[in-house]
């Protein structure tokens, strides 16, 4: 019950955050089929989930939450903003929440969404559970990150941002990364730098566009 109630004032706190701020897109336009196919893996910092959740309500799609009293929160805000979600992480029964997570995408036709450095880290570093999801399923993996020009920073393990109520942000789709469907130990390791190297690409982008200094994970 109290966490069904946190994930109702949760909710109602990122609209309100969010319902009159100045959001600037960048990277979308040339995503737009792809978005409209429904056929994706959106991947985004555990740090910068607020506004990517924001954007993507009503999408229908799938996301992986942990199965930890913040992911119970998180998993509320989600299904609140018509989201499905699926428990588990890619460390702790990762191979049933994958399986899973695959079948919501696959029979229910919905985009997918997984933080890759959830639930507990290492900050900015992509595990390899987005790689086989994507494998699995042939749907493209969209980095995507966010920052805000007047935004709290929490001193948590992640580094967490909150923006202020309407300031502007920046929300930032970086380049899909392909993953092919057959391939080895050496493939797995180069698609998982790639996506790592696109997601920190982006989010210093957006960072340094409102001159704020990077966060180091």
């Amino acid at each position: 019950m109290r966490s069904r109630l946190i994930g109702v004032a949760g909710k109602v706190l990122i609209d309100a955050l969010f319902v009159g701020s100045r959001i600037e897109v960048h990277g979308r336009r040339p995503l737009e089929s792809l978005l409209a196919s429904g056929r994706y893996i959106i991947a985004s910092w555990h740090a910068r989930i607020a506004l990517i959740s924001y954007a993507h309500k009503g999408s229908g799609g799938a996301a992986l939450v942990s199965n930890s009293a913040d992911g119970e929160i998180m998993a509320q805000i989600l299904q609140r903003q018509g989201q499905a979600t699926v428990r588990g992480s890619t460390t702790r029964g990762g191979s049933r929440a994958l399986v899973q997570l695959i079948k919501e995408m696959r029979y229910h036709h919905r985009p997918g969404g997984l933080i890759p450095d959830g639930p507990q880290g290492p900050p900015q570093k992509v595990q390899p559970g987005v790689i086989y999801l994507a494998q699995k399923t042939g749907y493209p993996i969209i980095p995507v990150t966010y920052s805000a020009k007047r935004r709290k920073v929490f001193n948590s393990w992640d580094r967490f941002i909150l923006p202020y109520p309407a300031t502007a942000c920046l929300l930032i789709y970086g380049t899909p990364i392909f993953v092919p469907a057959d391939f080895d130990a050496e493939q797995i390791q180069r698609c998982t730098q790639a996506l790592e190297d696109e997601m920190n690409r982006i989010t210093d982008e957006a960072d340094a566009y409102f001159g704020h200094p990077i966060l180091l994970p």
